[in-house]
């Protein structure tokens, strides 16, 4: 059985617990004791805490998620409805492949019982564990990470924090249909990494472009399975991570904003965060990043790919050579565009399909302009 693999929750917390009020998250999260294990029927939003970091080089002391627990049950729910459980911890395995073999189990468990898993790491190579476990869903996975760098390795370089894409990139099987990086600084990536994104038609927004103006990633994790966020993306100042240094990033506002817009997305089905410094400071941090990422998950609104067409309004704009239709929802005022079917080429995407986008393109599509993102998914899926 696949949760055998995670430790119970430490008693230390479960008197920290009992000091509660009974208003507190703590009070209100199933947990999973040396007594019982949550019934996962109705859970739905699932905490995992994952102990290994091998994969940051780093690191300057195992994982910690005590701070953490503490800081997240203090807080105070929205008004939520979902049943939310902490299943406790996965230790490190004898070698990292071991680890992630436990978290690709548990999670792929989780995601085919509808519960969104959060992972709390370790080291963010662990998001190579959350990509296999979509193995066993047989879907093309669309990866977004919120990350100051694309952490590509070099050739033969064993899997790290800062090199686990290329192995996501690379592995069979490949279910990878787009990645998308939020929130890069360019002095961190060479010139031919950035070239790579754009050859292998990914998509890549710097720090300065989403702190401009947020609201640009909302289409995009509205088409994410999976997002893995990276701490050091944070600053220092916001974050409280003063053992490695980062003077620029997201402020501790944009971080939950983006979490929460995560969280609305009717299509992500897991969430990680890694790379902290297990310090009290950053756990602060952490735990509203959650919380935001939850209070979005309340305000889901189960449109496409789960409604029928009848509750849009279909605009057609007709370019030199193509036929671009959008469609509007008439509930939540989000746009859409169409990638269409492409008969006699293998498309890896097998029916016509909706792709998230914003007002704004609509009204490139409008000025004879094509979407960029529309024209990388078209090519995506037939080559």
């Amino acid at each position: 059985m696949e949760f055998d693999f995670l430790k119970p929750v430490e008693d230390e917390i479960l008197e920290y617990i009992k000091g509660l009020t009974s208003q507190q998250l703590g009070s209100k999260i199933v947990l999973h004791t040396n007594e019982q294990f949550p019934d996962l029927k109705r859970i739905k939003i699932a905490v995992v805490g994952v102990l290994e970091n091998h994969g940051d080089k780093k690191t300057v002391s195992d994982v910690d998620l005590i701070p953490f627990r503490k800081e997240f049950y203090g807080l105070f729910p929205g008004n939520w409805d979902a049943s939310i459980a902490d299943l406790g911890d996965i230790l490190a395995g004898n070698s990292v492949e071991d680890t992630y073999f436990a978290v690709k189990k548990v999670v792929a468990s989780l995601i085919k019982k509808k519960i969104v898993p959060i992972v709390i790491g370790g080291s963010q190579d662990l998001t190579y564990a959350l990509y296999r476990a979509y193995d066993e869903l047989e879907q093309m996975v669309n990866l977004v990470s919120i990350d100051n760098k694309f952490d590509f390795g070099k050739e033969n370089e064993s899997v790290s924090a800062t090199s686990y894409l290329t192995k996501i990139i690379i592995d069979e099987p490949n279910n990878l249909f787009n990645y998308c990086n939020i929130g890069y600084q360019t002095y961190f990536n060479s010139q031919e990494e950035i070239d790579l994104i754009e050859k292998l038609y990914f998509d890549a927004y710097r720090l300065g472009e989403v702190s401009n103006n947020i609201a640009i990633s909302e289409p995009v994790f509205r088409d994410a399975y999976l997002l893995s966020i990276d701490l050091n993306s944070v600053k220092s100042s916001d974050s409280g991570n003063f053992i490695l240094f980062q003077p620029n990033g997201f402020n501790g506002k944009e971080i939950c904003s983006l979490s929460r817009y995560a969280g609305i997305s009717d299509k992500v089905s897991s969430f990680g965060i890694f790379n902290h410094n297990n310090s009290v400071q950053e756990s602060v941090l952490i735990a509203q990043i959650i919380w935001y990422f939850i209070e979005g998950f309340h305000y889901r609104s189960n449109e496409y790919p789960f409604g029928s067409k009848e509750n849009y309004l279909k605009y057609i704009v007709p370019l030199e050579e193509e036929e671009l239709v959008f469609y509007k929802s008439d509930k939540t005022d989000r746009w859409w565009i169409e990638i269409p079917f492409i008969s006699n080429v293998n498309n890896k995407l097998k029916r016509n399909t909706l792709l998230p986008c914003s007002y704004d393109e609509y009204l490139l599509a409008c000025n004879q302009e094509l979407p960029e993102r529309w024209w990388k998914a078209q090519r995506k899926n037939i080559i």
